[in-house]
C-alpha cells in the first residue's frame, strides 16, 4: 500500500470509515463528503485491492480517497473496496497520514450487530483517551465489546494520537443508512459540525420501503411456485 498526498494540510481530525457491518463507515463518510465542502487531497493506491471506481458530480472517485473540510479542518477517509487480510498495513498508512498531517484526533465510524427492536438500538461511544468528554457530552460508552478489521488494528497500532469510535447498532446485513444516520448524528454531538442528517434517515425510510415490496414480491412469487408444485403433485396422485 503506498500513500499519495497532493496537500498536507496541518492540525486536522481525521474521520474513517471502512466497509463492515450494515456498511454504516462507508456511507456515513460518504454522506460527509457530499454534504461537507471538501477537496481531494490525496488516495491510497494498492495493487492487491479489488479495482473500485465510483462517478459522483462527473469526478471519479478511487477505492480509498482522501478529502478535506476547510472549515472543520477535517480530514475524511472514503473507503469504497473491501480491505479484508490487509488490515494491518491500513494501519500502517493511516499511522502515516497521522505524521504527516499533524492529526489531532481520530474517529472511526463503524457498525454494531444487534438483534435488538429497531426501537431500541443504540449509539455507543468509545475511547481510551476522550472516554470523560465522551460521558460530558451524554454519549454512551461502550463497557463491552469486540473490535474486529482495521478498527481495532488502528486502535492497536496508533498509540501516540488519540483514537475513538462511534458505533451504531444494526440489525441488518443490508445497506443500513438509518445507523449511518445515528452515527453522523453522535459525531456532530462530538464535534459539534452542525451537520444536518435527516436526509440519511429519509433515505433509510425510502430503502426500508423498497425492501419490504421487494421481499413481498419474492413472497408472492414462491406462494405462485408453491401452489403449482401442490397441483402438480394433486394432479400426479390423480393420474397414479
Amino acid at each position: 500500500m503506498k500513500l499519495h498526498l497532493e496537500q498536507k494540510p496541518q492540525n486536522v481530525r481525521l474521520v474513517l470509515g471502512f466497509p463492515g457491518f450494515g456498511l454504516v463507515g462507508t456511507i456515513a463518510t460518504k454522506f460527509l463528503i457530499e454534504h461537507l465542502d471538501v477537496e481531494r487531497i490525496g488516495c491510497v493506491e494498492s495493487d492487491k485491492l479489488l479495482p473500485l471506481a465510483a462517478i459522483h458530480k462527473t469526478k471519479l472517485i478511487g477505492p480509498l480517497d482522501l478529502f478535506y473540510c476547510k472549515k472543520f479542518k477535517m480530514v475524511i477517509l472514503q473507503t469504497l473496496s473491501e480491505v479484508a487480510g490487509f488490515e494491518w498495513a491500513m494501519a500502517e498508512i493511516i499511522e502515516d497520514l497521522s505524521r504527516q498531517l499533524n492529526v489531532k484526533e481520530i474517529v472511526i465510524l463503524e457498525g454494531l450487530p444487534s438483534n435488538k427492536s429497531k426501537s431500541a438500538m443504540k449509539t455507543y461511544f468509545y475511547s481510551e483517551n476522550h472516554l470523560k468528554m465522551g460521558e460530558k457530552l451524554g454519549l454512551i460508552n461502550l463497557q463491552e465489546g469486540i473490535m474486529m478489521g482495521v478498527t481495532a488494528a488502528v486502535m492497536l497500532r496508533v498509540k501516540d494520537i488519540p483514537v475513538s469510535s462511534i458505533l451504531a447498532e444494526s440489525p441488518s446485513k443490508f445497506p443500513d443508512s438509518e445507523a449511518a444516520a445515528k452515527a453522523i448524528q453522535t459525531l456532530d454531538q462530538y464535534w459539534k459540525i452542525d451537520i444536518d442528517y435527516k436526509p440519511l434517515m429519509k433515505a433509510a425510510q425510502n430503502f426500508e420501503s423498497m425492501l419490504k415490496q421487494m421481499m413481498s414480491k419474492v413472497q408472492g412469487q414462491q406462494l405462485q411456485g408453491s401452489v403449482k408444485q401442490s397441483k402438480k403433485s394433486n394432479d400426479l396422485a390423480y393420474i397414479g
